[in-house]
């Protein structure tokens, strides 16, 4: 009899429950990636980045001995015809979603899999705890992150698990060779022109290199865009091609201190946020707080593509913008500022941000994502206050005080002193020709006043507030 081993955002070798459990039970194997089209974004950075880890999942099989079949085209018409050739299939192992597009996948194939006297074997293996796993007294999910922070932190943490591989049981024979050369083009056609290193490899590479040289300044650096002290593990995290199970042993450890700590405590931001979109299926489209389903959005369309590009005025947000056009990746704090940015100064609809995201990020994560933009947007579950809104200017000042970051990613701004580098409107026009930048020729004035912007998103929260519900 064979069995399925079915990889999605699990895409590793070792420390993966489903694979662990399928080599241990089964006789004969089939490894197994399927795609499918309808889930495609074009022009995406995020997709692109996510099929050359897929690629690199089967070269790294291959290397082993094995082989990783692909299935291409509709989920359940896909399963159909790998019945049809392999008869003697009798049970599948993956690793579950509890959320989002996943959950509804996984829910319709359950019941083809019972149709078909197929025996599913699923797990809980991309978070620390499950959605459903921590309640408060009354059973009910939490709401705010602290007490539920104060619960998981308590709880003990499943230790990396040991995949015993035998290549023997691996169906090596390529079923369906079409589907293989279609992945090839996909990728192909998706040119990522970027510097992005898959692999698990390369994710333990990244993992050394965060605990050797910047977890100790974590705390405090983090917060910084011109230094590299961020763990930079979330790409290789979305694509499960390091554990979380590997991550949280590494880092619990190493010696304990405020930086250590705070890490983890991201890390049960990251559950934390899996429970929130499990407990709000539809939060990717409704805010969380009904109150403020009705604000009255500005979406002027000019002043989106201005935000997108990086051409808003704001050095600092328009550096950011620019950091995740060229790289695929932009900085924690950054995404904070950009985000309060749209959906407070410019009054544009948090969802199209979050859209925009979801193409351009190569460590996009739904959950992550849509819970940072309806925290951003003061609409999700503990939220910011609508009326705290980020001084774009101020933000630019503390974090990036000597313009470093700004100069990168906005050269036209390189000559400018440290005094305008975060409002260089405010240069004399003897000043702007002296260092060769003539606000609104060769960079733009600021598409919007923010102490005006300010008050206007604090009278429109506050106008959806009072609409009956």
């Amino acid at each position: 009899m064979t069995s399925v081993m079915w990889f999605r955002r699990d895409l590793r070798i070792e420390d993966n429950i489903a694979l662990s459990q399928a080599f241990e039970k089964s006789e004969k194997l089939i490894l197994l990636f399927q795609v499918n089209p309808e889930q495609f974004l074009n022009n995406s950075m995020n997709h692109a980045a996510f099929f050359t880890s897929v690629l690199h999942l089967k070269k790294v099989i291959e290397e082993e001995g094995m082989h990783l079949q692909i299935l291409f085209g509709d989920v359940k018409e896909s399963f159909e015809q790998l019945k049809e050739t392999v008869s003697d299939w009798s049970a599948i192992y993956f690793n579950q979603d509890e959320k989002g597009y996943g959950k509804k996948r996984d829910d319709e194939m359950r019941a083809f899999f019972k149709d078909n006297q197929i025996q599913v074997h699923s797990y809980l293996d991309h978070y620390l705890h499950g959605a459903y796993e921590i309640q408060n007294n009354a059973g009910d999910l939490y709401k705010v992150f602290t007490p539920y922070y104060n619960k998981w932190i308590e709880l003990d943490k499943p230790t990396p698990i040991k995949v015993e591989i035998d290549s023997q049981k691996v169906v090596k024979e390529k079923l369906f060779e079409e589907n293989e050369q279609k992945l090839e083009k996909l990728v192909e056609d998706a040119q990522l022109n970027i510097d992005y290193n898959p692999g698990t490899e390369a994710a333990k590479e990244q993992l050394k290199i965060f605990i050797e040289e910047r977890l100790d300044d974590y705390k405090i650096g983090r917060d910084f865009p011109n230094q590299d002290k961020t763990s930079r593990l979330s790409q290789h995290l979305r694509t499960g091609e390091i554990g979380i199970r590997t991550v949280w042993a590494a880092v619990k450890a190493e010696t304990s201190n405020e930086s250590q700590q705070t890490f983890l405590k991201e890390l049960g931001w990251r559950d934390f946020y899996h429970m929130v979109y499990a407990a709000n299926p539809e939060q990717k489209d409704k805010p969380i707080k009904e109150q403020f389903a009705h604000i009255q959005w500005d979406n002027d369309e000019e002043q989106f593509e201005k935000w997108t590009q990086g051409k808003t005025g704001y050095p600092i947000v328009d550096a950011a913008m620019r950091q995740l056009n060229t790289l695929g990746w932009m900085h924690n704090r950054l995404r904070m500022i950009v985000a309060s940015f749209l959906t407070k100064d410019l009054l544009i609809d948090w969802r199209k941000g979050e859209q925009y995201f979801q193409q351009m990020l190569t460590d996009y994560d739904p959950s992550n994502n849509i819970g940072g933009w309806q925290w951003a947007a003061s609409t999700g579950t503990d939220a910011v206050p609508y009326f705290r809104i980020f001084n774009p200017t101020t933000q630019s000042e503390k974090y990036d005080k000597s313009g470093d970051f700004i100069r990168e990613f906005v050269p036209e701004l390189k000559a400018v002193k440290n005094k305008y580098i975060h409002a260089p409107e405010k240069m004399s026009q003897e000043e702007q020709k002296e260092v060769g930048v003539i606000i609104g020729e060769d960079y733009p004035h600021p598409i919007v006043n923010h102490s005006y912007a300010r008050k206007r998103a604090i009278s429109v929260y506050e106008e959806s507030k009072d609409i009956k519900h």
